[in-house]
């Protein structure tokens, strides 16, 4: 059971009004130096900085910018060392290093005094925690959203709040173990979502591959992926049935909406739309309603989606607007989303780390379907009406881990605050090797790449 501290102290601070008696704010030129340690030879392991993982080697990460001739005069940074991409601070693209290696030059690199080196821990989860949110927008100077920059000076300048040492060491303790459930309780819904979605595309791949009647004849497709047909179905290529829209805009009207990649849901094609309007200062392209939305970056993740409003979207989604008669948006989307051209799509991708199919491919891919527009509706009907529980029990699952990583979100502000005080909460034995373990974002997000639109250190 967790409680309130006995006693608080005003701290003046505008996102924190108290904190615990025995705490103390001090400016992060108290706390921290800045490290200017340039690599002779660039030979030295790559790292990376974002916001899901921290520092991490590069190498472990799906990174498409493009690769540096020389890394000489890249700044070196140690274990316990805080990292901070300068231009991403305010998206917490920060983090303490694990390792030893090199970061780029427009990095910032910092180092705890040594009355403050067993603190990076609890630093780790202070600094990207909702708690900073505040100071590192607010430090962050710039004109562009996406050019906002954190400079030494003023992350130096930064109130830090810190425990005295006991308590740090308590409030990290805690925060590994909820990491650490949290994590195998995701990881296990996961696999509930995962076992569900294999049903449903089971239904779906038999309604869109034999229709209902499954004693019609059946004719050769002439396309191995494709197998047999029903007799009175016709095949043509996508690209003859849909013209891949690339209107491109650096602007969107009043009455747009703006999708990126991680709005998307996986397999379902929800869009989910943010509370805030998003800012973005690069090229995207326009849609109009009903267009099919296609995401050829990394297409297992089967992000596709008809928008029901004219909008603008990232590059990556193709724009896929119908061009006959014949066929309905609805069952054209549906087709698309389903796992047998999925995973066609997805053999044809090039690029280890951040693998993306090429529309020459998607726009020859063969389409199969019914001529008669009433039987491609009562094909939708069909899924709808067999996958509604499964859908109804996957939106359930999808809530539950919201709620999960909602939880982990307010806990981490509630104990690196004070808020709550955790120091005589007793913890059960996960095992070192579980708390040591960074919590996976790949268990807490639906969609990996969520922020790798937004954060990805490098890109």
């Amino acid at each position: 059971m967790v409680k309130a501290y006995p006693k608080y102290q005003n701290t003046r601070l505008p996102w924190l009004e108290k904190m615990p008696d025995g705490w103390q704010i001090k400016r992060g030129k108290a706390v921290f130096r800045c490290i200017d340690v340039r690599s002779k030879d660039g030979a030295e392991e790559l790292l990376t900085v974002s916001s899901k993982d921290g520092v991490v080697p590069r190498s472990s990460k799906k990174i498409t910018m493009f690769m540096a001739e020389s890394y000489v005069g890249y700044k070196l940074c140690w274990p316990g060392d805080l990292v901070i991409n300068s231009l991403w601070a305010w998206m917490f693209g920060l983090g303490f290093s694990r390792h030893h290696g090199i970061v780029s030059s427009a990095y910032g690199v910092y180092r705890p005094l040594t009355e403050y080196v067993n603190y990076w821990k609890y630093f780790d989860y202070l600094f990207r925690s909702k708690a900073y949110d505040w100071e590192l927008r607010v430090r962050s100077q710039g004109i562009w959203t996406s050019r906002l920059q954190l400079t030494d000076e003023r992350f130096l300048d930064m109130p830090v709040l810190i425990p005295p040492k006991e308590e740090a060491g308590l409030i990290v303790n805690f925060l590994s173990v909820i990491d650490s459930q949290i994590r195998r309780y995701i990881r296990a819904k996961q696999q509930v979502i995962k076992l569900l979605n294999e049903q449903k595309q089971a239904i779906i791949n038999k309604a869109m591959t034999r229709g209902l009647d499954f004693n019609a004849r059946l004719k050769p497709s002439g396309i191995d992926w494709i197998g047999e047909i029903p007799a009175h179905w016709r095949v043509k290529r996508l690209k003859f049935i849909v013209d891949n829209v690339n209107e491109q805009t650096s602007s969107k009207k009043d009455h747009e909406v703006y999708i990126a990649l991680d709005q998307i849901e996986s397999w379902t094609g929800k869009i989910n739309f943010p509370d805030e309007e998003v800012l973005f200062e690069s090229q995207v392209k326009r849609f109009h309603e009903g267009d099919i939305l296609f995401c050829k970056l990394r297409p297992y993740l089967a992000k596709v989606t008809r928008p029901a409003k004219d909008g603008v979207c990232v590059g990556e989604l193709l724009v896929l607007r119908l061009k006959r008669d014949d066929l309905l948006p609805e069952f054209l989307e549906q087709k698309l989303r389903s796992s047998q051209v999925i995973n066609i799509v997805n053999s044809s991708t090039f690029g280890a780390k951040m693998p993306r199919a090429d529309w020459s491919f998607i726009g020859n891919l063969m389409m199969a379907y019914p001529e008669s527009t009433q039987e491609q509706k009562d094909l939708i009907d069909y899924i709808e009406s067999s996958t509604r529980q499964l859908t109804f029990a996957i939106n359930q699952i999808h809530d539950e881990i919201k709620f999960l990583t909602e939880y982990r979100t307010r806990i981490v502000f509630d104990v690196v605050t004070g808020k709550i005080d955790v120091r005589d909460v007793k913890l059960p034995d996960l095992g070192e090797e579980a708390l040591q373990k960074p919590i996976d974002e790949e268990e807490i997000s639906e969609d990996v790449e969520d922020s790798e639109e937004v954060v990805n250190a490098d890109e």
